[in-house]
């Protein structure tokens, strides 16, 4: 029988899990959705060097990721230095830093999902909305966005899904502290190294495996739904 008590630092876990899963997603979305409409329609040199840095984490040692993170965001490196003297934000040692490596690490499939739905959009429907009078940026938010949507969703949630599960780049970058960068991943790490954990640990890896399949399983819902409604196959 397993028993489900979660202790008070397995609830701050699952919350803090949540709030860095959050904030990774939507600080990375504008950025991502600008990224995948510059690889889905842009011509330009460097492209194939652009599209390989953005896939970059998922081929990268997660711990190398975030020791790169550590090297540029840390309170000695280039940005996390400017940042902290400018506006006060810091990422070591903070569930900021924790943030911010979940977002490296689901950037790349936000990316490709937005980028292959793009790619799929209709041009002809675009290209009368323009001869029409529409300006670039309205055509995009009243055709090209619209019909989009399901693969921005999709990967704004595989995105999140893959912030809950985010373990070597958080660690290496924040290290595991309790309150502050403790996530899910971590969280369950720390159980599986000392004595009597094992139930601590299952009871969070259960968590886990329920919120990451609840968020491809919405994933999916949302995207056929969306696309219904557009009239999308």
């Amino acid at each position: 029988m397993i028993d489900l008590s979660f202790s008070p630092a397995e609830w701050t876990a699952i919350r803090l899990s949540l709030k860095v899963a959050l904030v990774a997603m939507l600080a990375s979305l504008p950025v991502a959705l600008g990224v995948a409409l510059l690889l889905a329609r842009g011509r330009f040199a460097g492209k194939a060097l652009l599209n390989g840095l953005v896939h970059l984490p998922l081929i990268l040692p997660p711990v190398v990721t975030g020791y790169g993170l550590l090297l540029l965001f840390g309170r000695r490196g280039p940005v996390g230095a400017f940042l902290e003297q400018t506006v006060g934000l810091v990422f070591s040692f903070r569930w900021t830093g924790a943030a911010l490596a979940a977002a490296v690490m689901g950037f790349p499939l936000m990316v490709r999902s937005m980028r292959l739905s793009i790619e799929a959009v209709d041009r002809r429907l675009e290209e009368a909305a323009a001869t029409l009078g529409a300006p670039p940026l309205l055509v995009f938010l009243t055709v090209t966005l619209p019909l989009c949507l399901p693969g921005v969703i999709a990967g704004m949630i595989l995105s999140f899904a893959k912030a809950m599960g985010e373990f070597g780049a958080t660690i290496t970058f924040v290290s595991n502290i309790p309150g502050e960068t403790q996530t899910l991943a971590s969280a369950i790490y720390s159980f599986t190294q000392v004595p009597g954990g094992d139930a601590g640990a299952l009871r969070l890896t259960l968590v886990s495996v329920a919120l990451s399949l609840t968020a491809l399983m919405l994933s999916e819902a949302l995207a056929r739904l969306t696309a219904r409604r557009i009239g999308l196959p």
